[in-house]
């Protein structure tokens, strides 16, 4: 395991080793779960912007998509538990 110093301002350093008291956790153990969730953080919003740009690409590519009303009301039956098949994705593309 690598040493990485920071400097923390002591109105911070302060706060940190409260809430950390009142956690039952050291200091040095709230920062690395704080950096830890941080991280994890980043990263599923990462993944998410991927999976939204590969999903739009795939909109662009197809010039498919489903009309929000359409979706809207199938999703509301199915709330209920009265779906029935999803609705099929048609072309925007000539729909002005």
């Amino acid at each position: 395991m690598s040493t990485t110093t920071i400097r923390l301002p002591d109105d911070l350093k302060a706060r940190v080793a409260e809430v950390a008291k009142e956690a039952g956790m050291t200091p040095h153990g709230f920062i690395l779960e704080a950096i830890a969730e941080k991280a994890a953080l980043a990263e599923r919003r990462a993944d998410f912007e991927a999976e939204a740009e590969r999903r739009h690409a795939g909109i662009a590519a197809s010039g498919k998509t489903i009309p929000w009303d359409e979706m809207r009301s199938y999703l509301e039956r199915r709330v209920t538990g009265q779906a029935d098949g999803a609705p099929l994705s048609a072309s925007w593309r000539n729909k002005r």
